[in-house]
């Protein structure tokens, strides 16, 4: 048995999907500034584009930026 991963959903993108719901828009994005993963900021955006959730221009941009900041190479590494 194999499982497949790509359709796990993140239990992050999850309870941020729930902090954006009550309309909390500044505990989203300072939970989104410390997303784990690119993967979990792209769900996050899935479920948000599901749930047909009001665009909000600060959580795009939040969003935007943290996965050009995770999706960086590291140029250099702590010693």
């Amino acid at each position: 048995m194999s499982k497949n991963t790509n359709s796990r959903q993140s239990v992050w993108a999850t309870k941020v999907l729930a902090i954006i719901r009550s309309g909390n828009s500044q505990a989203a994005v300072a939970q989104i500034k410390v997303a784990p993963t690119v993967k979990d900021l792209q769900q996050l955006r899935k479920l948000m584009q599901a749930q047909k959730l009001p665009a909000d221009r600060l959580l795009d941009e939040a969003i935007d930026a943290n996965l050009a900041l995770l999706s960086a190479p590291r140029l250099h590494r702590a010693p």
